[in-house]
This record gives C-alpha cells, sequence and structure tokens, in this order.
C-alpha cells in the first residue's frame, strides 16, 4: 500500500535480517529452567552484562512488577488421515478454551468451528473430511492461504482428553527432532493455568521460571501479574513484507483480568517498573491500552503490531528469548530498545555462544 514518506532502515524487513549459525539454536532445554545464561540489555545506553537467570532477583528494577502469560499448551499437533489414505497434519490454533461446542444428545457428537494450519498432498475442498481418531474428526468449510484451513471440529467425549492421548506438543520447526514426554512438562510455564489451554506455542521466555525463584522474587518484594494471550499464528507467522509498515498480525485473544489492570496501574502510579515476561504479555499489555484506550480489565482480540515508532504506554522492560531473524518479535524488541543496540546485543549473544529461540537462553532489558 502507498506511504505518505519512503521507508527508512527501521522499515525495512532486510534491516532485521541476520546470520545465525545452526549450532546457536537449542534443541533441549536446560536441565534446570533457571541455569540458562541471561543478558541483561540497558534501554538507555545499550549497556550488556552476562548472568544465568537465577540471578533475576538481583538484576529486576527495585519493585519491579512481572506480568506473565498463564495460558497453557495444548497438544494441538495432530497427524491424521483423508478418506482416500492419504496423510494429515494439523496444527489446531483455535484456543481449546475458546471453542463454542454444540453437542447432539442423540449421538454424543460435539462440534465447534476451529481455524488451524492444514498440511496435505492437495487443498481440501468444503465437505473434505479427515480423521485423527474414532472419535476425532474435521469437515473442512473454507481454505485459505499458507495452509490456514477453517473447518468444523467434530470429537466424541472430553476433548482435552482425546488431544492429550492422541495429540503432539506443538514444537517450532526450528527443533528438528520429534517431540517426547519430556517435552509436556519442559515446554510448558509452571504457571500455566488448565483453564487457559489452547496455545499452539509456549510463552517461552515463561519456561525459565521455577516455583523456588517466584517464591525468591515474592519475598524480596517484586509483583507478579497474569494476563492470557493464546498464542498463535499472530505470533509466529513469518512477516512477508519488505516494508512492515504494510504488516499485518492475526488477531489473537487477550485478556487482562481486573486485579492485574489495578496492579499496573498501581505500579505506574508509585513509579515502579513494569516488566513483561515475554513478546505475549507485551502484546497483551499494550494491546488492551489500544483497543480500550486505558489499562482496564479487557477480554477480546488484538492485532497490534510493536514495531519502531510505537509509544509504549505500559512496558518499562521486559524478560525475553533470543528469536528469529526477521520476525515481529525481533521487531517489537527493536521498538522497545532500538533496532542498532538490540542487534548489536544479539552480534555479542552469538559471539558469546548464547542458544537462541524457544529453549534457548534469555535477556532482561530494563530501563
Amino acid at each position: 500500500m502507498p506511504h505518505d514518506t519512503p521507508p527508512t532502515p527501521d522499515d525495512l524487513l532486510a534491516s532485521y535480517r541476520f546470520d545465525l549459525p545452526d549450532g546457536h539454536i537449542a534443541e533441549r532445554p536446560c536441565e534446570k529452567r533457571d541455569a540458562c545464561r541471561l543478558m541483561t540489555l540497558d534501554r538507555a545506553t545499550g549497556a550488556v552484562g552476562h548472568a544465568v537467570f537465577a540471578d533475576l532477583p538481583a538484576l529486576l528494577p527495585p519493585g519491579a512488577l512481572l506480568v506473565v502469560n498463564d495460558t497453557k499448551v495444548a497438544p494441538v499437533r495432530l497427524f491424521g488421515q483423508k478418506p482416500t489414505g492419504g496423510a494429515a497434519e494439523l496444527l489446531l490454533t483455535t484456543p481449546v478454551a475458546l471453542l463454542s461446542p454444540v453437542t447432539d444428545p442423540a449421538s454424543g457428537w460435539t462440534s465447534a468451528p476451529a481455524s488451524g494450519l492444514l498440511r496435505v498432498s492437495r487443498p481440501p475442498r468444503p465437505g473434505d473430511r479427515i480423521d485423527f481418531a474414532p472419535d476425532l474428526h474435521l469437515t473442512a468449510t473454507r481454505r485459505g492461504a499458507f495452509g490456514h484451513t477453517d473447518f468444523v471440529l467434530s470429537w466424541r467425549g472430553d476433548l482435552p482428553d482425546i488431544l492429550s492421548r492422541i495429540g503432539h506438543i506443538p514444537l517450532p520447526p526450528y527443533i528438528r527432532r520429534a517431540d517426547d514426554a519430556g517435552d509436556r512438562e519442559t515446554y510448558q510455564t509452571v504457571y500455566a493455568r488448565d483453564d487457559k489451554l489452547g496455545s499452539a506455542a509456549a510463552p517461552t521466555a515463561g519456561l525459565h521460571f521455577t516455583r523456588e525463584l517466584l517464591n525468591t522474587l515474592a519475598a524480596r518484594g517484586f509483583g507478579l501479574a497474569s494476563v492470557t494471550c493464546h498464542v498463535g499464528i499472530g505470533t509466529f507467522s513469518p512477516v512477508r513484507v519488505e516494508d512492515i509498515r504494510d504488516h499485518a498480525m492475526h488477531r489473537e485473544w487477550i485478556e487482562v483480568p481486573a486485579e492485574t489492570a489495578a496492579a499496573v496501574r498501581r505500579a505506574r502510579e508509585e513509579g515502579r517498573a513494569v516488566m513483561a515476561v515475554g513478546t505475549t504479555a507485551a502484546r497483551t499489555l499494550e494491546g488492551v491500552v489500544r483497543e480500550a484506550g486505558e489499562m482496564t480489565a479487557f477480554a477480546g482480540e488484538t492485532d497490534i503490531f510493536i514495531r519502531p515508532g510505537h509509544a509504549f504506554r505500559v512496558l518499562d522492560g521486559m524478560v525475553t528469548n533470543f528469536h528469529l531473524p526477521g520476525s515481529s518479535l525481533v521487531i517489537m524488541l527493536a521498538a522497545l530498545v532500538g533496532r542498532q543496540r538490540l542487534l548489536a546485543a544479539y552480534g555479542e549473544a552469538i559471539a558469546s555462544g548464547y542458544r537462541f529461540f524457544s529453549y534457548g537462553d534469555a535477556m532482561l532489558v530494563r530501563a
């Protein structure tokens, strides 16, 4: 689309690409969650420091409020079969907690409209069926771009139980191994809530927290509040336009409870830092202010795309992981600290042997 001004380097996707050797991509988590490395990055100066995640209480601004994403990852990677015998793979992106099921009392089958990324040899036509188990199948209703498919999901019994039985943890594609039993624990935050089931990817910055570390933070006077952002294709879809001003985020469900909104307002009034744990918590906090006009209780959707030039109205800093080159997550971090400072810090992380992506090391961005 036309713009009033030509793009600056901050507007170009090429400005957010960098070389990352394969050896820096973490295939598995640290044996202990908070034993990973932690880089600190000062927003004002670009100064970088090195620690371990367990040092976090000594590195946070005094009295900071940490805001976490309490969504729960579901085993929503499913392998099925078309009636012709062809293989199919589905990543269910509609959060389980947000499905609107209707049960037929005569048959005992429950159905709900849903969406996901469907990989099949030929695009499905409306009415095509794919079976995943005797008690779970879908019927396609519409095929979109890049494998995005709308369908009616049908099951008999308890859907979370079915997914637990046949589903796979949706490890991202850069982890080049199959998921195993250990991932059901390690690819989940310790504060994920059963009633928030449905994310198709973990809010990975939160994977580093242990119960012991959370207790230490509370004992030292740090606040903890939770929001919900069900992680879906809005978070992990690639940016496909060279001028990032033209990038459109998919809408994702966010929820801010009244007590969290009050805690954020109180922290800002008292001059205490508000720190998002992960980019999804950051999107939720900034998104609710954009959607509602203020920090308040909210439940709905946002498609906020945070890029350089964004005026942060809630966040002072962030706990995050190291992200994919050219991703919307790298662009968000650049908005918070400045593109050149962020890329310089990433360059030092690569030179220093930090582990990247979901199971990798962490970064603390602070004022």
